[in-house]
This record gives structure tokens, sequence and C-alpha cells, in this order.
């Protein structure tokens, strides 16, 4: 995993090139939002677990299909790995929201999801919005922080485009 930093140097290093006003532009925009990313962490870390039951809670009011018999989050095992998978991918979120780089989240979650969800037949619609859920969770605590900026639905956006690419 690179973050912002590691990533533009590899860019720069294999070109044989020295920052140029992009790259020092990019630079500075990193660490601009560096307190930010962190702050914005830290709420994340202090309160997932409601993150997690309330994006849960809004995508079961809306899908009450998934926890009915046969939908994908009936029984109390398959709920419980649909809230695990969802802290799953809040966690990794905030890995690359820090980060400032996504490549954590091709990496360790969105690889190796399609053979996991095509072998035990798990739709990735309401996974997306799940994602979608936590996204919106974690601006609005943010903004209530007084905290803003693109960089905090890089991660979500990410998940959710690379989850609705995949032909599951």
């Amino acid at each position: 995993m690179q973050d912002a930093i590691t990533s533009l140097i590899s860019r720069y290093d294999v070109a044989g090139r020295y920052f140029d006003r992009n790259g020092i532009d990019r630079l500075q925009s990193y660490f601009d939002t560096g307190m930010a990313r962190i702050q914005v962490a830290q709420m994340i870390n202090g309160d997932a677990a409601n993150l997690v039951r309330t994006a849960a809670s809004q995508l079961f009011t809306e899908q009450p299909e998934l926890i009915r018999p046969g939908g994908n989050a009936y029984t109390t095992r398959r709920y419980a790995t649909c809230l695990r998978d969802m802290e799953y991918f809040l966690r990794y979120a905030t890995y690359a929201l820090v980060a400032g780089n996504t490549d954590v989240l091709d990496e360790r979650v969105l690889e190796g999801l399609r053979e996991t969800y095509n072998s035990l037949g798990v739709p990735l619609g309401p996974s997306v919005r799940g994602i979608q859920n936590l996204k919106e969770q974690v601006q609005a605590m943010a903004t209530q922080a007084g905290i803003g900026g693109d960089f905090i639905s890089e991660p979500f956006d990410h998940l959710t485009q690379g989850l609705s690419e995949q032909d599951v």
C-alpha cells in the first residue's frame, strides 16, 4: 500500500523527473488536508460500530427483502456477515482516506471481492448502497465538525465504482 506521497514520488522516479508544478501542487494539497484527514479518521474510529449499524438499518429499511426469508441478510449469521462486510468497507475506506490514495482498496478489498461474492451468491447492489450510506454518514459527521472536502468521499466512491464495474 502506498500513500499519496510515495505514489507520487514513484511516478516521478520511474519517469526520471523532478517534481513539476503539478507534482508540487498535489503534495501541497495532500499536506493541506492532512489534519482534516486525521480528524475524520478519529471520528470514524470513535463511532464505527454506530456508523455500521445505522448504515445497515438504512439499507434494510430501503430494501426489506434482504432480511426476509430467502434474502441475503436473512438469518442471524448472514445478517452478522453483512455487518462485518460493511465494517470492512468502512475500515479500509478510512485507511485510504488517511493515505490519500485508493491503492489499498484495490489491493485488499476489490481484487478478491468478485470471486468471494460470486461463490457466495451475494448481490453487489445492496453492498454498494450500504457503502453509500456509510459515506453519507461520514460526510454528515465531518460537516457537523466543520470539515469538508472531496477527500472524504473519494475512498467510498472508489469502492462503489469498483463494485459497480464488477460483473457479478
